[in-house]
């Protein structure tokens, strides 16, 4: 018995990190159809808008397949894709404040599914976050997507 459980550790030990990656986001940077499939050929279900974040779940030669916002998986094109990360607004209303802290002035609000810049990695559960009319503030990292 003590071998079985020796090997299962080891076993655990071995396979731990992958099972430690990071999660990879990235944002669409064109009007870009998703498919069923891994090739233009698939059937095509909808178009993200560009700045939507998407979660990579695979990555492939010239596909990518992803979980967009509302948690659909499907197929995307490489080349749709930027490096530039943004989040999207989950809460029906966000108030961004100045600093990461509820009692900080607000700096902008924005509505759900509003698309906004990462400005800064979250960290202590808030978030930098920069509106495309140049405006930066803090959100909880519990009112977007993509983090």
């Amino acid at each position: 018995m003590d071998a079985v459980l020796r090997g299962a550790a080891l076993a655990a030990a071995l396979l731990a990190p992958a099972f430690a990656q990071a999660i990879e986001y990235r944002s669409v940077s064109e009007p870009a159809i998703l498919f069923d499939a891994p090739s233009d050929k698939g059937k095509r279900l909808f178009i993200l808008s560009p700045g939507t974040p998407v979660e990579v779940v695979v990555a492939l030669d010239k596909w990518v397949k992803v979980r967009e916002p509302g948690g659909a998986i499907s197929w995307i094109e490489r080349r749709a894709l930027a490096d530039k990360r943004t989040v999207m607004v989950t809460s029906d209303r966000a108030t961004a404040r100045q600093r990461p802290a509820e009692e900080a002035p607000a700096a902008f609000e924005a509505m759900r599914d509003v698309v906004l810049e990462l400005a800064t990695p979250p960290a202590d559960g808030w978030v930098q976050v920069r509106h495309k009319d140049g405006v930066s503030g803090w959100l909880r990292v519990s009112e977007v997507w993509g983090l």
